[in-house]
């Protein structure tokens, strides 16, 4: 028995990056397959997946970009992103669907709550791109915001770190990490689990988030048999 029944899953660009390359092949085909086999459990799955990888809007703008500029950039990078993890799905046999917060027919479909829902209800897997369609929001708060719309049971935030620690983990040997832990403990503590605008947004609508290493193989099917892997963050 699956613990959800319809999840968000939070992927971040960096972490399609290879030696040198922007998107690592077999890291993109390991995350298809991880995600086929949750889907194949008979969950319904949507997907939002960063562009960091590619370009970033906020250090763009630190370089000399315009903000806005930057950040429209970084959204047509999380739609490449996201035709790559379309097109893996598919090579493994699962039906993806790729909706744009931005209009770009024939690329994706223009995003809404009722075609993500539909899609997902149809067995496939609805990639959510180019984050809220605005600039100064990060792709965690477009996470946040679909999560919310699309009425899942819960995010899925899916790093190379398992779980949410005191302090930076690599950078403090004596970090320990939480098995559960509130938003306010977040907030309080200043933790790096999202954005603020993210985390308040999942607070107020009760999105609750589980922060796991996506990058070990087996994870998120773990994660959908209710394993204690990760952190449990809640309201």
């Amino acid at each position: 028995m699956a613990k959800y029944n319809r999840i968000l899953l939070k992927l971040s660009g960096e972490s399609l990056m290879g030696d040198g390359n922007s998107i690592d092949v077999n890291r993109l085909n390991d995350y298809a397959t991880q995600i086929k086999a949750v889907a194949d459990m008979g969950i319904q799955i949507s997907i939002v997946i960063g562009g960091g990888n590619i370009f970033r809007g906020l250090s763009g703008a630190s370089k000399g970009y315009d903000r806005v500029k930057g950040d429209q950039m970084g959204m047509l990078a999380t739609v490449i992103n996201s035709l790559a993890l379309s097109s893996a799905l598919n090579a493994v046999g699962q039906k993806s669907r790729v909706l744009t917060a931005i209009r770009m027919e024939p690329i994706g479909e223009i995003y809404s709550k009722w075609k993500a829902i539909e899609a997902m209800e149809n067995g496939e897997v609805a990639i959510l791109s180019c984050g809220t369609g605005n600039p100064f929001f990060t792709t965690d708060t477009g996470s946040s915001l679909r999560g919310i719309e699309i009425e899942a049971d819960v995010m899925l935030k899916g790093t190379r770190v398992d779980g949410v620690y005191t302090a930076d983990p690599e950078k403090d040997p004596t970090a320990t990490k939480f098995d559960t832990i509130s938003y306010d403990e977040v907030y309080s503590r200043g933790l790096k689990v999202m954005d603020m605008t993210a985390t308040i947004m999942c607070k107020e609508n009760n999105l609750p988030i589980v922060v796991f290493d996506m990058d070990t193989y087996g994870n998120l099917e773990k994660v959908m048999k209710g394993e204690n892997i990760g952190t449990y963050v809640h309201a």
